[in-house]
């Protein structure tokens, strides 16, 4: 069996400081969304390098990491956050990290489609020589609230009209839900209320994804009780390897809480993370037996499937 895969996926939040005091005053931000997205790249690339200190080959960054989760609101502020996904900052900064350290990077952003000119929340994937494989855009995108605070996303962007991956890096039939061919094997993604749908898992597992990343910014006691549950289950369903990654405390002027939770669940349950490798605890880190991927979870009886009924 081949050796474990060391993953990490982050836990922070925006470390633009410093931010309005409240709401109303998100306006003196603005003028100043490049040097807000500059720290919190700067912040990120520091957790990659140490990472890649100990030995980690795939990382995970979290939803919109390049700045504060704006959606909790209606602001035309956060529009000019956008930003090429193949020649932005945060891409680009992102693709020398990948080659300098060797490792593959799921990067999250708010894209601006140099094309079109719209605006999804997608993520880019980075092959471990720097190579951009392109990009997987958020499909299920939330409008309404929850018992903590109201999700405004359509007001910034739309669903995925489809993936954009390089010529040949695409394992998947799916034209929505892509499987990245990389250094560390298949891997797909699944943006935070993706995870709630059970076809998203299925269509990467039915591709051949082995690892998925699900970056994520979720809140309140239901999401709480969901959130390690859907990962189990359909790690298990599919056999496949989740890597879930969520922001972790407040972020000003907002007072939502977000309740971290992140890591790791395989087809045979949750994998405990690796405690004792003195990395910054914004990084959680875990080796991944991905060739156990491809089995699920035991109950897969051959007699018993009836696919003429689905």
């Amino acid at each position: 069996m081949s050796s474990p895969l060391r993953v990490a996926v982050t836990e922070t939040r925006n470390v633009f400081s410093p931010m309005p005091a409240s709401v109303d005053r998100l306006v003196e931000l603005s003028g100043k969304l490049n040097e807000l997205r500059a720290a919190n790249l700067a912040h990120h690339l520091d957790l990659i390098a140490a990472a890649a200190s100990v030995g980690v080959r795939a990382v995970g960054l979290g939803e919109l990491f390049s700045g504060p989760y704006f959606a909790l609101e209606e602001n035309p502020l956060w529009l000019d956050l956008a930003e090429s996904p193949t020649a932005g900052p945060t891409v680009v900064a992102m693709a020398e990290a990948a080659a300098q350290f060797g490792m593959v990077i799921v990067a999250p952003l708010f894209e601006l489609d140099p094309q079109s000119g719209r605006r999804f929340n997608s993520a880019v994937v980075l092959d471990a020589d720097g190579t951009n494989l392109g990009r997987y855009r958020k499909n299920h995108i939330p409008a309404g609230r929850n018992e903590r605070a109201s999700f405004h996303e359509t007001f910034y962007y739309g669903p995925g009209t489809g993936a954009v991956v390089a010529p040949g890096r695409n394992l998947s039939s799916n034209p929505h839900f892509p499987v990245f061919e990389t250094a560390v094997g298949p891997l797909g993604v699944a943006i935070c209320y993706d995870r709630h749908f059970p076809g998203v898992m299925k269509a990467l597992a039915d591709n051949g994804a082995r690892l998925v990343f699900s970056p994520a910014v979720t809140f309140g006691a239901t999401s709480r009780r969901m959130w390690e549950l859907e990962f189990a289950v359909d790690a298990a369903r599919h056999g496949i390897f989740i890597a879930g990654s969520n922001r972790l405390g407040a972020e000003p002027p907002w007072t939502v809480e977000y309740y971290g939770g992140s890591g790791f669940w395989g087809p045979l349950g949750k994998v405990e993370p690796l405690s004792d490798l003195g990395v910054a605890p914004q990084l959680i880190i875990a080796d991944l037996a991905l060739g156990a991927a491809g089995s699920a979870s035991g109950w897969d009886l051959e007699r018993d499937a009836r696919p003429e009924i689905y």
